[in-house]
């Protein structure tokens, strides 16, 4: 491949970076191969600008959130470097920049494998440049994962400049598996992208997925039901139990988006789930009566694709120590969420 910022000084990248041989790459570009999100009008993105308008003011501010986006390619580089611009950075007391604004990478060996993360200046403004060195020149797949509660406007790999850069293997799952729900869903409080519990399974399955959480503003509208609906996926897996405002509420919405999604894929699998909590309120309980109830209602009309998992199968490996607030899981919870969910999808996909 050409260096295309010899011919065109417009795609210079400008760096800080000291590594001379260094060789930038807009990753919308081939070879490079993005999952989980697309680029549209200036920016990446979860979903289509105009259905998120449709939506809720909330998810229209939070659709450009890159959670559950990735980059896979193949290089023999000795170091792998991003530049990065974000019109929008996510900052809590609560959840490590690591995971609300950072880019962390994996290798896949056999499966992947953590290296180490991008970490990204705590006071930086619209974006960030970060390197990570193997020490050694050998073909490698690599995965980039994005940031869960952060935008993205621009996104470049940096290698070395002599270094082969090459298409990665499919997923042998490329037909994603897609969740909705809350801000658990999107991913609040893993510590780094790859540790919210999607990222967890997917490697697990070298399953493809997308992450339809959405902070606070998850609620089964019929707008974002209608958009799922059409989607081409292999599992669809609901939680909103924690953004649904009243029980009343979930007992409207919940099986009417299931019925939705249901009448357009009736040989989908659905995983339904409650929220990850082990000791439940008078409230709590209610609501988890009313998502067995649509799992039931499943059931008894001979739906065999319908799997349910109680909230308290989530909090199997951590009690109450898998959170950072009584509600969002650290990386402990996410990791207990993760089992039980590949406890069930090795029923439906398998090995």
């Amino acid at each position: 491949m050409k260096n295309i910022s010899l011919i065109d000084s417009n795609f210079k990248v400008e760096t800080k970076l000291d590594q001379p041989d260094i060789r930038f790459y807009d990753v919308r570009q081939s070879p490079f191969k993005i999952y989980g999100v697309f680029y549209e009008s200036g920016k990446f993105r979860r979903l289509p600008e105009k259905v998120a308008k449709t939506v809720n003011e909330g998810v229209y501010n939070l659709h450009a959130n890159t959670a559950g986006g990735r980059v896979r390619f193949k290089t023999d580089s000795e170091y792998i470097a991003i530049n990065t611009k974000m019109p929008n950075i996510g900052k809590m007391p609560h959840f490590a920049l690591t995971g609300s604004a950072g880019f962390d990478l994996y290798v896949f060996e056999e499966s992947e494998r953590y290296i180490a993360s991008f970490i990204p200046p705590f006071e930086m403004r619209d974006g960030y440049e970060s390197i990570i060195h193997f020490g050694s020149s050998e073909m490698r797949e690599i995965v980039i994962n994005f940031p869960l509660y952060s935008e993205v406007s621009e996104f470049y790999v940096g290698l070395c400049d002599k270094a082969t850069v090459c298409e990665p293997n499919p997923y042998r799952i490329e037909k994603p598996i897609v969740y909705y729900g809350s801000s658990i869903t999107q991913g609040g409080c893993a510590s780094r992208p790859g540790n919210s519990y999607q990222s967890a399974v997917s490697r697990r399955f070298s399953a493809n997925y997308l992450n339809l959480g959405f902070s606070g503003n998850a609620r089964a509208e019929d707008e974002i039901a209608e958009y799922i609906k059409n989607l081409d996926m292999s599992v669809f897996v609901y939680d909103y139990d924690h953004n649904a405002p009243t029980v009343e509420h979930l007992e409207k919405t919940h099986e009417r988006m299931f019925r939705i999604i249901r009448e357009a894929n009736p040989d989908l699998p659905v995983i339904f789930m409650s929220r990850p909590k082990y000791y439940l309120t008078k409230d709590e309980q209610k609501r988890l009566e009313i998502i067995r109830t649509t799992y039931n209602k499943a059931i008894e009309s001979n739906d065999r694709n319908v799997y349910l998992i109680d909230g308290r199968m989530l909090t199997e490996l951590c009690g109450n120590e898998g959170t950072v607030d009584s509600c969002h899981p650290n990386d402990l919870g996410f990791a207990s969420m993760a089992k039980a969910v590949c406890d069930v999808l090795e029923s439906i996909i398998g090995e």
